[in-house]
């Protein structure tokens, strides 16, 4: 039986990520893990653990963590994020899972979803502790997300939303703040589609997540270009899985980067929308990543 365990582990500034540590039954070891973590406002409840058990099964250690400022980790801006921040923490991760006794510190793979796909191409293009990438439907250019997803006779209403924010800040308010997903045109939110709508609002354990993100989220997603470092992953091994309908992260922007990645690389295109991966693409999406772990993680040969 798979054990899982809560754990923590210190971040610059005393904060603690928190998460969970998917142990596989006794084996033996070292043993080959995978870091995980969730995109933008999504904690390690909305549909992680089906991952993260599923790759335990097969004989990986898998860390689970949540954010900073989201879910049960730690954070005084709650709700509040920051992409290079997430990264630098999930470098901790790695460096926490490397001090297991039951890691192999040579065989850790990196797993992220939406945001974090495109978080987990950064990392593996400046951490070479990182030995394989599982990019799902990854966030790749804020800017050119922003251009489809926000209308043009929206795009004056959002500036000045974000400069309002910036001068109450000034005055010493604390950062302002908008839903992540709601279908009203009038009131802001990050999402609108009836697909992150549900997803979000899945039912969750009472107090893991509130539909709030900070204002100035929107305003560092819209300039978070994490696509400008695919050609840079290589050699270690990435995989691309990319929805067919995405109209989140967009199919297209996210096929035109894995043109620009170096070999060694994989792409696996599932049916359905930026949900789908997680939901009824969820045994497609979850074979592929495991696939390619088992063929980059396994032990080196004799």
């Amino acid at each position: 039986m798979v054990e899982q365990r809560d754990i923590r582990f210190p971040v610059e500034g005393g904060d603690f990520l928190r998460g969970w540590l998917f142990l596989p039954p006794k084996g033996a070891g070292p043993l080959p893990a995978i870091s995980m973590a969730h995109g933008y406002a999504g904690i390690k409840e909305h549909g992680l653990a089906r991952f993260a058990q599923a790759f335990a099964e097969a004989g990986f250690v898998v860390l689970v963590h949540d954010h900073r400022n989201f879910g049960a980790s730690d954070g005084a801006i709650r709700h509040d994020i920051d992409p290079w921040r997430q990264i630098a923490d999930w470098r901790r991760a790695i460096s926490f899972l490397e001090s297991l006794p039951e890691i192999d510190a040579a065989r850790i793979g990196i797993w992220g979803t939406s945001y974090a796909g495109g978080h987990v191409l950064v990392l593996g293009a400046t951490d070479r502790r990182v030995r394989a990438i599982v990019s799902q439907v990854p966030t790749i250019s804020g800017y050119e997300q922003g251009l489809r997803r926000v209308a043009p006779d929206m795009v004056a209403a959002l500036e000045r939303l974000f400069d309002e924010d910036e001068r109450a800040q000034l005055r010493g308010e604390q950062p302002r703040r908008q839903q992540v997903v709601n279908a009203d045109p009038s009131i802001p939110a990050s999402y609108r589609a009836g697909d992150a709508i549900a997803f979000y609002l899945q039912p969750l354990p009472p107090g893991a997540w509130k539909n709030e993100v900070t204002v100035r989220s929107g305003r560092l997603a819209r300039m978070y270009e994490p696509g400008h470092w695919i050609a840079c992953v290589s050699p270690t091994p990435l995989l691309m899985i990319v929805a067919l309908a995405d109209n989140i992260t967009l199919t297209d922007i996210q096929l035109r980067a894995y043109e620009q990645a170096l070999e060694p690389k994989k792409l696996v295109t599932v049916q359905g929308g930026h949900f789908d991966p997680y939901l009824e693409q969820f045994p497609n999406a979850c074979a592929a990543a495991l696939a390619w772990f088992s063929q980059h993680l396994a032990p080196a040969k004799s």
